[in-house]
């Protein structure tokens, strides 16, 4: 899902999303790199500048 994510910043461009987030984009590209561990805050940072969201639902038993 990180790795999806970085993809999608990347293709609106990564300096705006910077400019959105408040994070610098050295930052931005070592938190979406491949096999990065982004703090939570950082992903929905990133979800809203991107316009994407993370729903949950409950599974059907």
């Amino acid at each position: 899902m990180i790795n999806a994510i970085g993809h999608i910043a990347k293709a609106i461009g990564m300096t705006k999303i910077a400019e959105e987030t408040g994070m610098s984009r050295p930052s931005l590209y070592k938190a979406l790199s491949e096999g990065a561990k982004p703090q939570f805050a950082t992903i929905m940072k990133v979800l809203k500048a991107i316009g994407g969201q993370i729903q949950v639902n409950p599974i059907s038993t």
